[in-house]
């Protein structure tokens, strides 16, 4: 049947993909560059489909198995762009769009840049605050640039941070490569650019006038009152902005993640405790969306 083979070519690049479970359809990204086989990600997708869903769970470009991509204002961006033609091309119709953290601002960005595939929007660990935000134009972009300034692309290759996209896609080893080296730096820069805290975007590109036009049902799990880099604030005001919006208190405690960073150290998967999500996601799906 349809969207039962492991990739898809979408907008010229291969997208590693599963569909689990039958029924109405949901889309899942994780956040970091963590692909869908990361501990916690399926066990949520097989939560879901347990109730009656169909969940797509992909690698984002940059992510897994899937190709290398360096284009687009920023990586969300080019990701939201890349689910919506996925969901499209898998002709899944109208999804509910879910994640958390970095998946969280890639559904948000989906649902605002390509209404025609948000059926409802499900987020949670929502990245803000000026130290969050900074945190992460490094992390994602740092290294790479840096590399790429001072020695060039064979560097960025032999970055720790790539070796799961070289070793599971080989392929994308002469895609890194084929990259122009200034032309990287420039995308680098202008993708670190994009996560400049701005009172007017209420997540990195995503203009708060823009959020008021996702008018898909929407649930926002509250962000714990410890984390600086998901911080509170911002999950309440996506919940203020986004107009149809439910504000609820995620099913862990207010360090969760703090502890589920301690328990990386443990060789525990950050993601481990996203599957006590389900049965708030699937109850509000069903009271708040049609069958």
């Amino acid at each position: 049947t349809v969207g039962r083979m492991p990739f898809a070519t979408v907008s010229g690049r291969r997208i590693a993909y599963e569909l689990v479970g039958e029924g109405r359809p949901w889309a899942i990204t994780p956040g970091g560059r963590f692909s869908k086989d990361y501990p916690g990600v399926r066990e949520l997708a097989e939560a879901l489909a347990a109730t009656g869903n169909q969940v797509l769970l992909w690698d984002r470009p940059n992510c897994g198995e899937s190709d290398i991509c360096f284009t687009g204002p920023s990586e969300s961006a080019m990701q939201a762009d890349t689910l919506a033609a996925l969901i499209r091309h898998l002709d899944l119709g109208p999804t509910i769009i879910a994640g958390g953290s970095g998946g969280a601002r890639v559904s948000m960005l989906t649902a605002a840049r390509h209404r025609d595939v948000a059926a409802g929007l499900a987020v949670w660990w929502i990245s803000g605050g000026a130290f969050g935000l900074m945190s992460l134009a490094v992390h994602y972009c740092g290294q790479s640039l840096v590399k790429a300034w001072e020695q060039g692309m064979d560097a960025v290759v032999a970055l720790p941070e790539w070796q799961e996209v070289l070793e599971r896609n080989p392929s994308n080893r002469q895609r890194f490569l084929d990259q122009d080296r200034r032309e990287f730096i420039a995308t680098m820069e202008r993708w670190m650019v994009a996560y400049s805290p701005r009172g007017d975007e209420i997540v990195p590109g995503l203009a708060n006038a823009d959020a008021r036009a996702i008018d898909v049902p929407a649930l926002v799990f509250r962000s714990g009152e410890s984390d600086a880099f998901h911080t509170r604030a911002t999950s309440e005001e996506v919940a203020r902005v986004l107009p149809n919006a439910r504000l609820v208190e995620p099913p862990w405690g207010d360090r969760e993640w703090i502890e589920r960073q301690a328990a990386i150290e443990r060789g525990e998967s950050l993601f481990e405790r996203w599957c006590l999500l389900a049965p708030e996601l699937g109850e509000w799906a069903r009271e708040s969306l049609a069958p």
